[in-house]
């Protein structure tokens, strides 16, 4: 049950709203109808109990050529009927209509007759035949069988034709209580609606931004309450956007700062003796610059300013792939036609690079190719290297994180690589993925959407 259930604000709301109101209207109905048809009974059987009633008051009291015969004919009734008096009533028990005794026993006891038992009924009436088709000139009818018990025993029996009630007694009642219903209903949902629009735009936002780009606005509407939550949430994404932009001036003051040091250092290092500490020395300076180099760009990841444009991958992937090759990189590329998609060139190049790199560093080759999917395009890079552990391909994305714990260039590098690369299509909206390839090795592909924006 709970799977067929919504799950969204408005349709929760509507549900609620909808079972509440069915309900309370299925009440207000019942009421309505109950008193419309009491009233209605009243109407056309009150005049023949009453009628009634009055004949057996005469027969109690012995009035009348004949008690045995007394004359009975009520308002409504269409043929003359007579009473009879008899030893058993003329209605079984068990049978009696309970609103047509209530009301015999009431009509008695305001005119002051007293009755030990009181029965009545109902019964249709089928209407005669003329020249082979029902008188549609009359009205339908139904029978009362009217009967109660006088003092010394006697029963007082009747019979009174009335016009049936209208069947058609519970369609105004109905029409009104289902026109109420949805009026009602509509004007709940139109203010759930009203309130669950500028909430899906400001979940919308909050998923869209993911610390890279500006902070998106969203327009405040709807209630009140609902437009300062989301003005309030455009004033917070004005702050972290401010604190980002601090966060990268401090980095450009940062790498700036360290490397003066680093390069009077490399200077330094050169005039030292002998060979093997001097080429020492300069390689932990080379790899502490590479390093600061990998956590800016890291830190700087998304924050771009270089304008997004419409790229054909396989070009990019290629001339990448010659540039490997010139520097003596084993390094193919399989063509596949042209797949354009819109993207920032020098941040993808850069993952596409940070790729290439780690397969020519673990496996000594590498195959590049793009391939369509569907709205989006995939770069993959794949290699016959060991692979990664299945249980690892989600950790070595994270940064710094290393399968092989030294820190040395030659062995691995500073765990930023995949990190980079991740970043940089995240950025473009898209994911990184990564998969051991049949018979060895691993497969990384960059997916990007073909009209990708930066969040």
């Amino acid at each position: 049950m709970r799977r067929l259930l919504p799950r969204s604000l408005i349709g929760q709301i509507a549900l609620v709203m909808a079972g509440a109101l069915l309900l309370a209207q299925a009440v207000n109905f019942t009421l309505i109808y109950t008193e419309r048809q009491r009233v209605s009974r009243a109407q056309i059987e009150g005049p023949a109990v009453a009628r009634f009633v009055l004949a057996a008051q005469r027969v109690a009291a012995g009035q009348g050529p004949d008690a045995r015969s007394a004359p009975f004919r009520s308002r409504n009734s269409l043929r003359r009927r007579r009473l009879s008096v008899d030893p058993l009533s003329a209605v079984p028990a068990g049978r009696s209509d309970a609103w047509l005794v209530e009301r015999l026993r009431d009509d008695a006891r305001s005119n002051g007759l007293a009755v030990r038992e009181v029965r009545a009924s109902v019964e249709p009436v089928e209407l005669r035949r003329r020249f082979g088709r029902a008188d549609r000139d009359r009205p339908r009818l139904q029978r009362l069988l009217l009967s109660l018990q006088l003092a010394d025993g006697r029963w007082v029996n009747g019979r009174a034709l009335t016009p049936r009630p209208n069947i058609w007694l519970a369609l105004r009642p109905a029409l009104a209580t289902l026109l109420t219903y949805l009026i009602i209903l509509g004007a709940m949902l139109f203010l759930a609606a009203r309130i669950a629009r500028p909430l899906r735009d400001l979940t919308a936002a909050a998923r869209r931004f993911q610390g890279r780009g500006e902070a998106p606005w969203v327009e405040p509407r709807g209630p009140a309450d609902v437009s300062r939550a989301i003005e309030a949430f455009n004033a917070m994404g004005a702050r972290v956007s401010t604190m980002l932009d601090e966060k990268d001036r401090m980095l450009g003051a940062i790498g700036h700062d360290l490397r003066t040091p680093l390069a009077s250092l490399r200077i330094r290092a050169e005039s030292v003796e002998p060979a093997d500490e001097r080429e020492h020395m300069i390689a932990t300076i080379e790899e502490m610059t590479a390093m600061l180099d990998d956590t800016l760009a890291l830190a700087r990841s998304g924050r771009a300013v270089e304008q997004l444009r419409s790229v054909d991958l396989v070009a990019l992937a290629d001339a990448l792939v010659e540039e490997f090759r010139s520097l003596g990189g084993q390094v193919e590329m399989v063509a596949n036609g042209r797949e354009t998609a819109l993207i920032q060139p020098r941040l993808l190049r850069r993952a596409l690079r940070n790729l290439i790199e780690n397969a020519l560093k673990y496996a000594g080759s590498a195959e590049v190719a793009a391939r369509p999917c569907g709205e989006e395009v995939a770069i993959e890079v794949a290699d016959r290297g060991p692979g990664i552990p299945e249980a690892e391909l989600e950790r070595v994305q994270e940064a710094f994180y290393r399968i092989e714990p030294s820190r040395s260039r030659e062995t691995g590098g500073s765990g930023l690589g995949l990190t980079l690369a991740r970043a940089a299509v995240q950025a473009h909206g898209g994911r990184l993925e990564l998969e051991n390839r049949a018979g060895g090795g691993l497969i990384a592909r960059l997916v990007v959407p073909r009209g990708a924006a930066t969040a």
